[in-house]
């Protein structure tokens, strides 16, 4: 039997590669990956045996080797010219304009897009009405599309994204169930955690006087420290990212050798406790600075979440069943 041939475009440290992979085992065969950062292709390489890095703008979809299915969790953007109903060229110097155009060239059987949840709504819901149009009208796609949670598919954060599916031929498809698993943060801790990981009382203290700062003025900001049964919140760039997701362990505490530690046991989540946030195994490979894989993983997917799309999409593409009565773009 032929495998299924897959690209894998804005592909981050690959967790939507390793989401298809579990999916389609043996089946799947990736022939092009690429990713601009050269820390976040550093890790997929060292996991994927596969180096993306490359300025995907600058390559011809004609010196992309044929594929079957596309995988993309591009950046968002407005379209400068969003409404116009010019085709592609409403998307021009966007990186959906690329994305699009791909699929123009290549036509593959089917593709998975992922964004943030907000892209839905973003410029006053233009950009993603034009990316609808340009699938369903000007590419002739069906259209399937749907905001998943993390939090439902057996991970302990709460993150939910936007997924659009697109079919070549209008086949039947349905977006995963949630999970009947539930883990808590508790479930990813790590044991025995090096004292850098602990906050400074120093640094504490100052976290403390601003959220007081704002609880005066009626915000509800500040730094967040999560009890074990809870599920952490969602995985964001920066220093905020970690302050809002903070655990209490005094046992590594009481290990570790951090002289200016807080008396609390407070500290940060560990780089692998965030990937497992995301549905990484703990045999996924990391090698680059610890800054770099905060973000990296904040950046990246929910495993689990992709892999339940990707045999949702593989059941579909196996049954080939026509879809009835069907319209061009389907949500929920």
């Amino acid at each position: 039997m032929a495998k299924t041939r897959f690209i894998d475009l804005y592909a981050g440290i690959g967790g939507i590669r390793l989401g298809f992979q579990k999916a389609f085992k043996e089946d799947a065969e990736f022939v092009f990956s690429n990713e601009i950062d050269e820390n976040a292709s550093d890790t997929y390489n060292e996991n994927f045996k596969d180096n993306p890095i490359g300025d995907i703008t600058k390559i011809k979809p004609s010196s992309i080797k044929d594929f079957d299915i596309l995988l993309a969790g591009f950046p968002c953007q407005a379209f400068s010219i969003a409404g116009k109903r010019n085709g592609l060229d409403d998307a021009r110097g966007t990186h959906f304009f690329k994305v699009a155009k791909i699929i123009d060239a290549k036509r593959p059987a089917a593709f998975l897009l992922e964004n943030v949840r907000h892209f839905k709504t973003h410029d006053n819901g233009r950009t993603f009405e034009t990316l609808r149009r340009i699938l369903t009208k000007d590419l002739k796609y069906t259209l399937y599309t749907d905001f998943l949670n993390a939090k439902d598919f057996g991970l302990p954060q709460n993150r939910e994204r936007i997924f659009i599916v697109g079919f070549r031929d209008p086949i039947h498809f349905e977006f995963p169930t949630s999970s009947k698993k539930t883990k808590t943060v508790g479930d990813i801790l790590e044991k025995n955690v090096a004292g850098e990981y602990f906050l400074s009382q120093r640094y504490l203290d100052t976290l403390k006087r601003h959220r007081q700062r704002h609880e005066e003025k009626g915000n509800g900001f500040g730094y967040i420290v999560l009890d074990k049964k809870d599920i952490a919140n969602t995985l964001v760039l920066g220093g905020m990212g970690r302050e809002r997701n903070l655990i209490k362990d005094v046992d590594s505490l009481r290990t570790s050798a951090r002289k200016d530690a807080n008396s609390e046991g407070i500290r940060c989540l560990t780089p692998r406790e965030c990937l497992r946030l995301q549905g990484f195994d703990d045999s996924f490979k990391f090698k680059v600075p610890k800054t770099h894989l905060y973000n990296q993983a904040a950046n990246s997917v929910a495993v689990p979440v992709i892999k339940q799309i990707a045999l949702q999409m593989k059941k579909a593409l196996d049954e080939k069943e026509p879809a009835h009565n069907l319209t061009p773009f389907l949500t929920h």
